[in-house]
């Protein structure tokens, strides 16, 4: 089962069934998004990134994860599961998701859409149902890197303030370091929001924001390029806890602005 938002020239397409990720995201006909079961945008829920050796901490009781990608766990549980539909209507939809085991903790998770005909804006919460408990939430775009008609590949601009200095095992090390070029499996930060724009030249030009200061970006892939807003740092239940409490739940959105560029 999907659900179809359209307005104006732009349509997404949210596949609730399969982890609640747009499955589709076209802008007067032209997908933007890798497409596959695994691609799309998939939400990042309850952690973001890799946990270490799939272990974290809530004050002095350890919980170990599946270890889905050796030796550490990755990206949480949200996009594996179904949600349930909470409002459709042309423009917009609210989607939720019980958190469950493997998790230890009860709680509950809200994804929104919010579409125009020249943005896109996604939310998630994240509350508990009981005890508090250290969470993450965030989206990982698959874009294009090359939407076809001979254009040129993405651009990709943004000026983080720093970079977390990346060690061979793929975690943060706790240093951070003046951003390198790439290409990356890299986690910035940006103090003032998240501000990243593509450029597919000629094309199409898109602009992610957020007021959240974290943003993986991932582009060693020949097919496409991830920027991924999120709330911490890769294995940031351990290194960066932030609680959901009874009083004060998990909150993010990312507004994605698009505008038509002339081919020279």
């Amino acid at each position: 089962m999907t659900t179809q938002l359209s307005a104006g020239g732009a349509e997404v397409t949210v596949d609730q069934e399969n982890g609640c990720r747009i499955s589709s995201l076209r802008i007067d006909g032209t997908e933007l998004l890798r497409q596959g079961e695994t691609y799309g945008v998939f939400p990042m829920v309850p952690w973001c990134g890799r946990i270490e050796l799939g272990q974290f901490r809530n004050g002095g009781v350890r919980h170990q994860m599946p270890v889905n990608a050796p030796p550490h766990a990755i990206h949480g549980f949200g996009r594996d599961a179904a949600w349930k539909t909470a409002r459709v209507d042309r423009t917009e939809a609210a989607f939720v998701y019980d958190l469950a085991e493997p998790w230890p903790y009860p709680g509950r998770v809200t994804q929104t859409f919010e579409l125009t005909e020249s943005s896109l804006t996604l939310g998630m919460g994240v509350e508990t149902y009981g005890d508090s408990f250290p969470a993450q939430a965030g989206w990982h775009p698959w874009f294009r890197r090359n939407l076809g008609d001979g254009g040129e590949d993405v651009r990709l601009t943004f000026d983080p303030e720093w970079q977390e200095e990346r060690g061979d095992d793929h975690l943060p090390t706790g240093r951070r370091i003046d951003p390198r070029p790439g290409p990356w499996d890299d986690c910035f930060g940006m103090p003032y929001g998240v501000d990243v724009t593509l450029t597919w030249p000629g094309a199409l030009e898109l602009r992610i924001t957020s007021r959240t200061e974290w943003v993986v970006v991932y582009d060693e892939q020949p097919e496409a390029v991830c920027v991924e807003p999120q709330s911490g740092p890769p294995n940031g239940l351990n290194t960066l806890p932030r609680l959901v409490t009874p009083v004060d739940p998990l909150e993010i959105t990312t507004t994605w602005t698009w505008s038509r560029t002339d081919r020279a």
